[in-house]
């Protein structure tokens, strides 16, 4: 089966917008569309029609495209169950365990609270990739708005555990104020130093850092690498407090 063909749409101030389409079917879908106007360009650019939007949580810089590409493309929106009263354009609800497919490859919804009382991440296992929008970033994990450390810890463990070859699709470009922070967290690892000067060389130059892969993450991310659930609210805490 061919490769899903995934292209990176840069929206809003720092969002991050997933086009993936699958040759072998001609299907498309979009995860996270924080506005419309990008996404259709990039799609009518590639002559692709959007079949499905595919929604991580409900934040508005998640969702602000879903009714524009749903009236231009006649998408369908799958979004999580938790939170279907907060996406008025879902479709379809989907939780923990349900599959979603793309073409012939298929994914599998991870339920991610924390960030969001009903976040959710998709698996596609035989593709090695992940599409978690605002739970796992780039030397960092997403903020906990609706939900706690013990959730967020749960879920870093979850992603820890797939294989280290994984590609992540995460929804943000924060990977410079995270890699300062980890270095403050963890100021004896080298490789977290050795990345933030790598990721600071390519934000000078006004490249993206993402996507990533859960081998980087497991050597570099303070939050994946948290042993406890007290570890994660601590770096949590001091993250969210730090200015660097």
């Amino acid at each position: 089966m061919a490769a899903l063909e995934v292209v990176r749409i840069a929206a809003l101030s720092d969002n991050y917008v997933w086009l993936v389409h699958d040759v072998q079917s001609g299907e498309t879908m979009v995860v996270d569309p924080a506005e419309a106007a990008p996404v259709l360009a990039e799609a009518d650019a590639r002559g692709w029609r959007i079949g499905a939007i595919w929604n991580t949580h409900w934040h508005p810089d998640h969702t602000g495209g879903n009714a524009a590409i749903k009236a231009a493309h006649g998408a369908v929106v799958i979004a999580p169950a938790a939170e279907a009263a907060k996406i008025p354009t879902a479709d379809r609800l989907v939780g923990e365990g349900d599959s979603v497919a793309l073409g012939g490859h298929v994914a599998t919804v991870i339920e991610t609270p924390g960030h969001t009382a009903g976040h959710i991440a998709f698996h596609f296992a035989d593709d090695a990739s992940v599409f978690v929008g605002d739970t796992l970033f780039a030397m960092g994990c997403g903020r906990l708005f609706e939900g706690d450390a013990g959730q967020m810890f749960g879920n870093m463990q979850r992603l820890a555990a797939l294989p280290p070859e994984t590609v992540v699709y995460c929804a943000h470009e924060y990977t410079l104020s995270n890699g300062r922070y980890a270095r403050v967290a963890e100021p004896g690892n080298a490789a977290i130093a050795k990345r933030l000067e790598t990721v600071e060389r390519q934000r000078a130059a006004g490249e993206p850092t993402v996507p990533t892969t859960i081998a980087l993450e497991l050597a570099t991310n303070p939050f994946l690498r948290a042993a406890t659930a007290a570890q994660l609210a601590e770096r949590r805490a001091a993250k969210d407090a730090f200015r660097g």
